[in-house]
């Protein structure tokens, strides 16, 4: 028995190598480390184990975590060229997880074991190694899987105020640990707490704050002080911005908030601001994108008087922007939201930094188990989440209904389920609760348009007889309840009109719609055209900008990007005419994006055609 958590504070440590031995003279050569997902990971403490198994074969390491996280990687040198600098203002300083280096490169020791339960999108799709260790579990399942796989260390990334009277906070991430600390005082699990204190983790009071004497160890030396990984928030397109206006219709006054992360989030927290401040626009833009597949019952309009009440197992950053334009207002015990972890850019980790001590205690950070279920306090739970709208993402939807949310029809995986399970079940288990999955209608592979909206796929994350409520920039399908083939004609009114046809076929020829039935016009003009047609005047205006909360690329990346996405989609006989016109633009033209790129004065034929096709699409 390890016989840890029981001091008057943790030892502490200025070095991690000489901490890694201390856990080795403590737990033994068998190791079992779970470290929280995302950024909460104490990386010099996970580095000096590494290293130390690595160099001793007699030790076995077990990794168990989620969501490493490692900067981006560029696929082309045009991507090399616009990502370089970008790694290099953002990330400099962060560092590097040594297992997941030894991931990419297909070295990890025979005796170290590296177990992720969600990955960060695409980043293993092609390990072979990651994909064959990874292990398949529902967000609030994985606490069992780290106590059945026998955790004897925990090591986690904490803030620290000495003044407070739990002077630990565990900031971004007390998800699953505030679980096992609770587990290790009842005497149902024994391990080592390790902590590694970061400054510029904001301290965030509440359940995440907790006692010194909860800790072993504790890592604390500006020698291992790091800046924190802060990806910057992405821009927002219009098809984007015409999802994000459908599903902000779906939220009623005075109910409960869940939005996922990414562009679709902050698409939905964009037009929920837009709801608040400027309603006619937002009334008047819903009109002109249609309402297809909406009742009138779940079309929500109005400004927020009483406001939202947050829950949500991340924390991402529109929250906190819908919290500044008073939408989320509505408190429960103090709180206006309740999450389990947190990521997101520098000036999001700054804001929650600065903010004052009251204030910061507004957003809870708590466990994964109290968010994301209904178990445990199920009636106060029930009180709190009325009219609850949980909105998540996904890569594709069926015509029947069925999400596919983390992998592909290979098996592998691109992600993971999290806790998109969890809200959906809560959609269903609570009263007047609806969950709406938010997709793109298509995405383009090798300069081809494909639908995410299939007949059928080899890989389900959420089956059929979850269905609920599907948005795309084309429209609502309201789908829980309904029929096989009520479903298929929902979800063909807000499929991109280039497949309606081929869909409809299918779904024909298997019998599950009439051969009479036909798509009602108002269901066959859903192309990028229209969406555009409708919204540009409204992004011209300021109200959907690309970037509507702020950015960390500059003027000229800005620019950049719509170009480089423009080039990276484009078929070969679109790039051909990009590359005529980049070679007719006038001399000079666009010279700062050249500049940017460093293309501006060619040395090469592959230089001077790079030149040409970055002009082409930006002029386009």
């Amino acid at each position: 028995m390890i016989h840890s958590g029981s001091g008057a504070g943790p030892e502490t440590f200025d070095n991690p190598a000489r901490l890694a031995e201390a856990i080795v003279e403590k737990v033994g050569k068998t190791i079992v480390l779970a470290m929280p997902l995302g950024l909460g990971k104490a990386n010099h403490i996970a580095n000096a184990l590494y290293a130390k198994a690595a160099a001793d074969p007699s030790i076995r390491l077990t990794i168990f975590t989620a969501l490493t996280l490692t900067p981006p990687r560029a696929k082309s040198d045009l991507e090399r060229r616009f990502l370089a600098p970008i790694v290099q203002r953002l990330f400099a300083g962060y560092p590097p997880l040594d297992y997941a280096a030894a991931i990419r490169a297909g070295s990890v020791p025979a005796n170290i074991e590296i177990n992720e339960f969600f990955f960060e999108a695409g980043q293993w799709l092609n390990s072979p190694y990651a994909q064959q260790n990874y292990i398949s579990a529902n967000y609030t399942h994985a606490l069992h899987y780290v106590l059945d796989r026998g955790v004897n260390v925990v090591a986690q990334l904490v803030a620290h105020r000495a003044h407070e009277p739990h002077p630990y906070s565990l900031s971004c991430n007390p998800d699953l640990t505030l679980d096992l600390l609770q587990l290790r005082r009842e005497g149902r699990v024994d391990f080592l707490f390790a902590g590694q204190t970061n400054a510029e983790l904001p301290f965030m009071p509440g359940d995440a704050a907790i006692a010194a004497n909860e800790f072993d160890f504790m890592l604390d030396s500006p020698a291992a002080d790091f800046p924190l990984f802060a990806p910057p928030r992405e821009p927002v397109s219009l098809g984007d911005y015409a999802a994000g206006l459908h599903a902000a219709s779906l939220v009623p006054d005075g109910g409960t908030l869940q939005i996922g992360i990414g562009s679709l989030g902050d698409a939905v927290a964009q037009a929920l601001v837009l709801r608040q401040r400027h309603n006619a626009e937002f009334c008047q833009l819903l009109s002109r994108l249609g309402r297809a597949g909406a009742p009138a019952r779940t079309v929500h309009s109005e400004p927020f008087t009483a406001g939202l009440y947050g829950c949500s197992e991340m924390f991402v950053e529109g929250l906190l922007d819908l919290y500044r334009a008073g939408v989320l207002k509505r408190e429960v015990n103090g709180v206006v939201l309740h999450a389990g972890f947190f990521l997101g850019s520098r000036a999001f980790y700054r804001d929650l930094r600065e903010m004052p001590r009251e204030e910061a205690g507004k957003f809870g950070m708590t466990s994964i188990s109290y968010v994301n279920e209904l178990y445990h306090d199920e009636d106060a739970k029930r009180r709190a989440r009325v009219k609850a709208r949980f909105l998540n993402d996904a890569m594709m939807a069926t015509l029947l209904g069925e999400v596919i949310s983390d992998g592909l029809d290979d098996g592998r995986i691109v992600s993971g389920v999290g806790g998109q399970y969890n809200f959906i079940a809560q959609g269903f288990a609570l009263e007047d609760a609806r969950s709406a999955i938010v997709l793109r209608s298509t995405r383009s592979a090798k300069g081809k348009a494909q639908s995410n909206i299939r007949w059928r796929y080899a890989h389900t994350t959420i089956p059929r007889y979850l269905r609920d409520i599907i948005v795309t920039e084309y429209g609502i399908a309201d789908i829980r309840g309904k029929s096989d083939r009520e479903v298929i004609a929902a979800m063909l009114a807000i499929t991109d009109s280039r497949f309606q046809d081929e869909l409809l076929r299918q779904a024909k020829d298997a019998g599950k719609i009439e051969r009479s039935f036909t798509l009602p016009a108002s269901a066959r003009d859903n192309t990028p055209a229209a969406i555009e047609q409708v919204l540009r005047p409204a992004a011209d205006a300021g109200l959907l900008p690309p970037f509507p909360f702020g950015t960390d690329f500059t003027d000229v990346e800005q620019r950049l990007i719509p170009a480089l996405e423009t080039l990276k989609s484009a078929s070969p006989a679109r790039l051909g005419g990009l590359l005529i016109r980049g070679f007719t633009a006038r001399a000079g033209t666009q010279k700062d994006c050249l500049d940017r790129l460093g293309l501006a004065a060619p040395k090469s034929l592959s230089e001077r055609l790079y030149a040409a096709l970055v002009r082409g699409a930006l002029a386009s």
